[in-house]
């Protein structure tokens, strides 16, 4: 018994410090359009995107509901406080390696891959629950193509709507624009992001007969949302620098387009409780903006890079969280 409370507490822990993690480093996406045009100095961007990612945190659970049971089943765990936390610790380290060398990596894809890496270490193929899996990795593989869309429309749009606004006043007025986007970007991150620590923080009450339903408590969704924003109010200025400036180089216009397109990918998968990974659909949008603007704009070598680092974090994390898995059971 000991040692199950010892567990769960210690899940408790890694979680926030995952979403907190989180917070600089996927937050960094939400705010780097705004920062890199200079609609907004980083330090407000900053402060401002840790106030709407805290009330957009605590204002929805469906996310973290699916990510309590549609990967694997908490209640089949015999010692799913163990698989949990040697998920966490692996996508921890994950997200801390990819923020080092300043790639947007999706910290979504880091902790289902842990979960499902972990769960498999422990208990086999079996565990997972194929059909929840197959529907979360379908939302985050179709969503980057969906934001790649939605920012080549919502660009095309404004190339119309602007076509015969002079530069300085169409810059002057997006600005301003954008403090809009940029603020709707990071509440939107919040109802997604930080419903993924909540989720895990649920299956380890499960796991350990503290909680018999799937309902997210309220002290979860609090600490959550409140990890996330101390997160994101620290910044994550290496990543802002690669998603604002090195995909394509942006004006106000293109920021705003960006944000628009994402928010609206992001908030539609929050409406029908799926996990997405903000960091994809945000450096899709900005690629399909791009796109709309000028296909050769747009660096697709360092687009390239992101794109690799989307499609090696699952695998990799998931072994992580194996290794971890295996280290752990030989400790407790």
């Amino acid at each position: 018994m000991d040692s199950i409370v010892i567990l769960t507490v210690l899940v408790v822990i890694f979680a926030l410090v995952f979403d907190f993690i989180n917070g600089f480093h996927d937050t960094a996406n939400a705010i780097a359009t705004s920062v890199s045009t200079r609609a907004l100095p980083p330090k407000i961007a900053v402060i401002m995107a840790a106030v709407m990612n805290f009330i957009g945190a605590i204002t929805f659970t469906g996310v973290a509901k699916a990510i309590t049971k549609d990967i694997v089943d908490p209640f089949a765990l015999s010692n799913g406080s163990l698989v949990i936390l040697a998920a966490l610790i692996a996508a921890i380290i994950w997200n801390l390696l990819t923020w080092y060398y300043g790639i947007p990596s999706s910290s979504s894809h880091a902790i289902i891959g842990s979960i499902a890496g972990a769960a498999i270490a422990a208990a086999g193929f079996d565990i997972l629950n194929y059909s929840g899996f197959i529907k979360i990795l379908e939302a985050l593989l179709l969503s980057p193509f969906i934001a790649i869309l939605a920012g080549f429309l919502v660009m095309s749009l404004f190339k119309v709507i602007f076509k015969k606004a002079s530069l300085y006043k169409t810059n002057k007025g997006i600005r301003l624009l954008q403090i809009c986007t940029a603020a709707l970007q990071s509440f939107t991150h919040g109802t997604n992001d930080a419903q993924k620590a909540m989720g895990i923080i649920t299956m380890a009450l499960i796991a350990a007969g503290w909680q018999a339903g799937g309902d997210i408590p309220l002290w979860v969704r609090i600490a959550a949302a409140t990890a996330m924003g101390l997160g994101t109010s620290i910044g994550g200025y290496k990543i802002i620098k690669t998603v604002g400036g090195k995909i394509m180089k942006l004006r106000p216009i293109n920021g705003a387009a960006s944000d628009l397109a994402s928010a609206s990918v992001i908030f539609g998968a929050t409406l029908i409780h799926l996990p997405v990974s903000t960091t994809h659909v945000i450096s899709s949008a900005i690629m399909g903006v791009g796109s709309a603007q000028r296909i050769k704009g747009v660096k697709w070598g360092v687009a390239r890079k992101i794109v690799i680092t989307w499609i090696i974090t699952m695998p990799i994390a998931a072994i992580l969280a194996a290794i971890c898995y295996f280290m752990l059971d030989l400790i407790f």
